[in-house]
């Protein structure tokens, strides 16, 4: 379905182009759509993921926004401005030395005028020039001189994308308040597989809504716990499992920016700590326990993404083990059930319910494990994964099935940023269902009974 355009006025000749923040956006009689009215200024840089920009911008005014573009030199070596100018229905700008525009400075005035700048895709370069304040084109300049948040969806070789530089200046962009949005991992145009993709228009718009929209987890505690454990043998050798934490990590990220105090509690990996989240770092079974009950009490939702190990060594050596020409035999001890330990302590005097989400990564019979562990263990939520075949422990994406007493959602495969987006919002719709209620929910006897087995 088409919709109607309001023509632009023409200026007068010899008037430089300006952009005026009073500017009405052609979708201000539709403010239910999820961007309505949001002035989004769209950065392209140099890549051939550049062509999706295309896509995103048509996205973007679908979901009610007004998109002026700047593309970088490279970037029009890609794509043209013509398209863009077609498909934003406003001029496009790529170069400082435009002499009718910037006659009336019109960096500053786009500068001004953005209320959220996006850069997608963002390459390599362009994410080192911003971490390092370089204003060398008119896109950085742009960036220097807004007020306006930041968000961009880095686009590149898996190789690029995994470069500790790389890597340090995403970190770096982070810690300002940059939003981070993917990459998604996958094919490349070079023929390499990983993660360097940029995520598809729907998701960034998705998750675009999500930064500019209400905040449903306003004035919530969150505790999240992440990664994977590990149980000592002897000064060398432990027993852990694949968990990268991914999962966890950007569960933390999505619910501190839907508004929620987060503090993170992460296993062994080594990830960036998401901004404005509180981490601290375990190792064992037994430190992640004592961490997470030390801080429950003070949570309004307590997220358990961590892949905690159900065992450990009855004794650590002192020393490395050496080999003797014969087998080795390892008596393994039950780890404590730090999720079910948890749902015991919901109740709180004059307090909402603790919410409580567990997580189920199983190799078969997915939805049958996780419903036995969501009873058993008297959850309020779980989500239950497939792993295995690229999803699940050590991936970028994942797909989730989400269970709860009465009800069920399935996640379709996504980057886990968007999953983790997806799962906060039913958590928030299921908390709001429960908040009339005063006290803990009633358990019965025989969950009580048996709610910290497996």
């Amino acid at each position: 379905m088409c919709r109607a355009r309001v023509a632009a006025e023409p200026a007068p000749a010899g008037i430089p182009v300006s952009y005026r923040p009073s500017t009405a956006s052609v979708n201000s009689h539709m403010p239910d759509l999820p961007l309505a009215n949001l002035r989004v200024l769209l950065g392209v840089s140099g890549g051939i993921a550049a062509y999706k920009a295309a896509e995103l911008t048509r996205r973007l005014r679908d979901a009610g926004a007004e998109v002026r573009v700047v593309l970088t030199e490279n970037a029009a070596r890609f794509v043209t401005p013509l398209t863009f100018q077609a498909l934003s229905g406003n001029p496009v700008r790529s170069g400082l030395w435009d002499d009718a525009a910037e006659a009336a400075m019109g960096h500053i005035e786009l500068a001004r005028w953005a209320e959220r700048i996006v850069l997608a895709p963002a390459s390599a370069d362009l994410i080192a020039r911003l971490a390092h304040g370089l204003a060398n084109d008119l896109l950085s300049t742009i960036c220097l001189a807004s007020a306006a948040p930041v968000a961009l969806a880095p686009a590149m070789n898996q190789q690029m994308w995994a470069h500790a530089a790389t890597q340090a200046n995403v970190e770096t962009l982070r810690k300002r308040g940059v939003a981070v949005l993917g990459p998604a991992s996958g094919g490349q145009a070079c023929g390499e597989f990983g993660a360097g993709r940029l995520l598809e228009a729907e998701s960034i718009v998705q998750e675009l809504a999500q930064l500019h929209g209400p905040k449903p987890l306003a004035g919530c505690r969150v505790l999240v716990s992440a990664g994977p454990t590990f149980e000592d043998i002897d000064p060398v050798r432990y027993l852990g499992n694949r968990s990268s934490g991914r999962m966890g990590f950007a569960i933390a990220q999505a619910a501190a920016e839907q508004g929620a105090t987060v503090e993170l509690i992460a296993g062994p990996v080594h990830l960036p700590t998401p901004p404005h989240v509180t981490r601290v770092d375990v190792r064992s079974a037994r430190d992640m326990r004592a961490a997470v009950m030390e801080r429950i009490e003070h949570s309004d939702v307590f997220v358990s993404a961590a892949a905690v190990g159900d065992y450990r060594p009855g004794e650590t050596a002192a020393h490395k083990l050496k080999k003797h020409g014969s087998a080795l035999t390892l008596t393994l001890t039950e780890n404590p059930d730090i999720i079910a330990e948890a749902a015991a302590h919901r109740a709180r005097a004059g307090r909402a319910p603790l919410f409580v989400v567990g997580f189920a990564a199983e190799t078969r019979d997915v939805e049958k494990y996780a419903r036995d562990k969501l009873a058993r263990k008297n959850l309020d939520l779980i989500a239950a994964n497939q792993v295995g075949g690229g999803l699940g422990f050590d991936a970028c994406e994942n797909e989730l099935l989400l269970l709860w007493p009465g009800g069920s959602e399935r996640l379709a495969r996504a980057d886990k940023g968007v999953l983790a987006h997806a799962l906060l919002e039913r958590i928030a719709a299921l908390r709001a269902k429960l908040a009339p209620a005063s006290g803990p929910r009633p358990r019965s006897a025989k969950n009580a009974a048996r709610r910290s087995r497996r």
